[in-house]
């Protein structure tokens, strides 16, 4: 089976020939192919060719147009710093003012700079390997968008001392997210994926409201367009896994914190599940045989359906070593 075949038949339920291996590789993509960070976030083209090349070398079932946050903040106005090669940084908030968001101009995803990257990566990487590897494009999720544009601490008060206003500029985000995603899909992109990590911060009740319903609606524009949708929130979802059911996601990805066994009872095959050993202590610090372990436990216990994945991203420096265990463990019977 390729990738795309083994991907398909496996979300369905169908028998495939190994578990799918869904790792989510950025900063180590780029730097297996000695390209600095910076290269990687800014040219489409050194993006796609990492990609390729870490799925051919490590066995991934996914080609992925992720890279930082930043791809809607940039093109809203927000300053970004994009070092040689270290992460991007932003360092003052575009909407430090309430009285900001009135000339907050939502961007066109075909006409920003950074959007348009990212649907020219999907482009190519359906050019190169259309129908063979399943394309991933992702948006930002309207609670973490709206705390890129306005920096984390201002948007948790937010939560609790405006929430009118906030929800103001959800739904500014919302549509930018929606347009986002249509026009990645359109691109070629068969799977989008949405990052909302900002939602491990906050209680059940304020996911439901400032959270879920816009991941919603985002999911529905995705389904629509006849794509798959995947809901990915960094840190520890325990609490939220009842609510992150209801988004509306094909596959939810689940970081290490969380019990993959009692997320898989719950979930009871309504989704699929894509984790979750640990990245750092495992897939980084761990040995080959560790790395083995790791992955077979989480295909013992994460349900049939279970893509094989670290809980989130894989750190720059693991070795080739342990991330070809994990392909050597997912293609043990």
């Amino acid at each position: 089976m390729n990738s795309y075949e083994r991907v398909t038949a496996h979300l369905h339920g169908q028998p495939v020939d190994r578990h799918p291996n869904f790792d989510i590789l950025m900063m180590r993509a780029a730097h297996h192919i000695n390209q600095p960070l910076s290269r990687y976030y800014l040219d489409h083209h050194v993006l796609v060719d990492a990609n390729l090349a870490a799925a051919a070398d490590f066995h991934i079932d996914i080609l992925q147009a992720i890279s930082d946050p930043y791809r809607e903040a940039v093109d809203f106005g927000l300053e970004v710093d994009f070092p040689d090669d270290n992460l991007p940084m932003s360092h003052k908030p575009l909407l430090a003012d309430t009285d900001d968001l009135k000339k907050l101009v939502p961007p066109n995803p075909a006409n920003g700079r950074r959007m348009s990257d990212r649907l020219e990566a999907i482009r190519l990487f359906r050019e190169k390997a259309g129908g063979e590897i399943p394309i991933m494009g992702w948006v930002e999720g309207s609670l973490a968008e709206a705390s890129d544009l306005r920096s984390m601490y201002l948007t948790m008060t937010d939560l609790v001392s405006r929430p009118a206003w906030l929800s103001e500029l959800l739904e500014i985000c919302v549509e930018v997210g929606i347009a986002f995603a249509r026009a990645q899909v359109e691109a070629g992109a068969d799977i989008i994926g949405l990052g909302d990590a900002v939602c491990s911060q906050i209680s059940p009740k304020m996911y439901r409201q400032f959270a879920l319903p816009y991941e919603q609606r985002i999911f529905a524009a995705v389904h629509e367009m006849g794509a798959i949708a995947r809901l990915h929130i960094c840190g520890n979802t325990t609490r939220l896994l009842p609510d992150m059911l209801q988004s509306g996601a094909d596959i939810i990805d689940l970081d290490w914190m969380v019990d993959i066994e009692k997320a898989a009872q719950l979930f009871d095959n309504k989704v699929a599940i894509c984790g979750n050993f640990d990245p750092v202590t495992v897939m980084l610090q761990g040995s080959e045989a560790t790395v083995r372990a790791a992955t077979q436990a989480c295909i013992q216990r994460g349900g049939k359906r279970l893509f094989s994945g670290a809980g989130c991203e894989i750190p720059n420096g693991t070795p080739d070593a342990n991330l070809q265990a994990q392909y050597q463990a997912l293609c043990e019977r």
